[in-house]
Formats: C-alpha cells, sequence, structure tokens
C-alpha cells in the first residue's frame, strides 16, 4: 500500500511543478494538459480506494 501512497504524492508533486513552471503557452494545450493530469489522479485516489476497501473486506472474512 505504500507504493501506491508514494506513486500518488509523487503525481501530485509533478502535477503542481508542472503547473508552476513547465506551462505549456497555448492556452487551450495547457488546460487539456490539466484535465487529463487532473482526471488520472482522481482515477488513481479511486484505484487506492478499491485496494482499500478489498483489503478491509478481505480481513472482515477472517
Amino acid at each position: 500500500m505504500k507504493k501506491q501512497l508514494y506513486f500518488y504524492i509523487t503525481m501530485i508533486v509533478a502535477f503542481i511543478v508542472y503547473n508552476q513552471f513547465f506551462q505549456v503557452q497555448d492556452e487551450q494545450m495547457n488546460a487539456i494538459i490539466n484535465i487529463l493530469f487532473a482526471s488520472f489522479l482522481f482515477l488513481y485516489i479511486g484505484y487506492i480506494a478499491y485496494l482499500v476497501l478489498k483489503k478491509l473486506k478481505d480481513t472482515g472474512k477472517k
């Protein structure tokens, strides 16, 4: 579980660094990149939640 959280934190830091230092000059392209990045972040947090719920379900059966 720690690997997933470290990867998520790394993605958040990459998102912040991109928005602070490496933005694309074209505003539309920058908006598309931000939307895709944020969508991937939300998808990944959903995946982490799924893993937590699966782990809780498995421990409840024992």
